[in-house]
């Protein structure tokens, strides 16, 4: 058994703050709605799948410390923290969803208040398990498109420290390694955050699995020198035309297309959004500091104009398969998601 990400123990919410990796591993103790939510504004807490869990667990904080006399007052409360988390990141579809799913089914559940705050709760666990379940299935599926030998690009970070113990797109890259696979993994920096150079590298040199860093920069020539079988990402959203991941996605999707590389994303049923379209999606826009600075370090002229989207829109177009916990999704498939 791999250790959790996040962890529920008696009122308490456990992760860890992924803004201090790879330099020190700090625990993040939250016992309430606005500290999750905190965590998560700073992206202490980051990764679609991640998203999801830490806000169940936020409203089943909000559930475990109630002071409501009644069932209205306690939905009351819950509608109000979910405001809180909705709030948060406008991204990733993970975090509506699983706020949505405990919101309606709480509505619904018949009983006193102290039974509604048990089955939130309770719910909010059954998420991570489905989640470290769904991880483990994306793993099993996608392995079977690994071969012994490949290189696998993969971009920002799609492991364990993304969602509750295994990965989406790292989870692939661990299945095919425990099954004795001889691969290695070229991770990109992913600037301007750099969850690649500080997650996704961290997360392969402990489990002993080969990865070589590169700059995003240097994804073309990566692939034009056919260092590159195959490309894995996660997905943020997953939309009727367009998947949603971190800026740099597309680029890296274009060249793969170009040089005849396989692009795999892997991503559970909770981040598809067949609702909407890529135009429907809010792009998040995050601060200039993350561009105009390294660290406390400025690098750019003072004053200058930022731009700074944290995601970016691939059409599926350049999508080869889509590996999720009942399978893989072909081409041939994402002419459902359009009905």
């Amino acid at each position: 058994m791999r250790t959790r990400t996040i962890e529920w123990r008696n009122g308490t919410v456990l992760t860890i703050d992924q803004t201090r990796l790879p330099r020190e591993v700090e625990a993040l103790k939250m016992r309430s709605c606005s500290e999750v939510a905190e965590a998560i504004k700073k992206m202490k807490i980051r990764g679609a799948p991640l998203l999801g869990v830490a806000a169940g667990f936020a409203l089943a904080l909000t559930a475990y410390n109630s002071k409501a006399k009644n069932r209205e007052a306690l939905v009351n409360e819950l509608e109000g923290a979910a405001e809180i988390l909705r709030a948060t990141r406008p991204t990733a579809v993970n975090l509506f969803w699983a706020v949505n799913r405990i919101l309606a089914k709480a509505k619904d559940f018949l009983g006193s208040v102290e039974a509604v705050v048990e089955f939130v709760v309770e719910e909010a666990q059954r998420i991570a398990d489905e989640d470290a379940a769904a991880n483990r299935l994306i793993g099993k599926y996608g392995a079977e498109l690994i071969r012994d030998g490949d290189v696998v690009l993969t971009h920002c970070n799609a492991g364990a420290l993304a969602t509750v113990e295994y990965g989406t797109a790292l989870g692939v890259v661990r299945a095919a390694w425990e099954r004795g696979k001889r691969i290695r993994v070229i991770a990109t920096e992913t600037r301007p955050k750099l969850q690649g150079a500080r997650l996704t590298t961290y997360e392969l040199k402990r489990d002993g699995i080969p990865v070589t860093l590169i700059t995003d920069n240097m994804v073309g020539y990566v692939m034009f020198r056919r260092m590159v079988s195959k490309v894995v990402v996660g997905a943020d959203r997953i939309v009727k035309d367009a998947v949603i991941n971190k800026i740099g996605t597309f680029t890296i999707a274009v060249l793969a297309k170009e040089h005849d590389i396989p692009f795999y994303v892997a991503a559970p049923k909770s981040t598809f959004d067949l609702t909407r379209t890529s135009a429907d999606v809010v792009i998040e826009e995050r601060k200039p500091e993350e561009v105009t600075h390294i660290g406390s370090q400025r690098i750019a002229a003072e004053g200058v104009d930022v731009l700074n989207p944290a995601f970016d829109i691939t059409p599926l177009d350049y999508v080869t398969a889509i590996i999720r916990e009942d399978g893989i999704l072909y081409k041939k498939d994402f002419d459902k998601f359009r009905a």
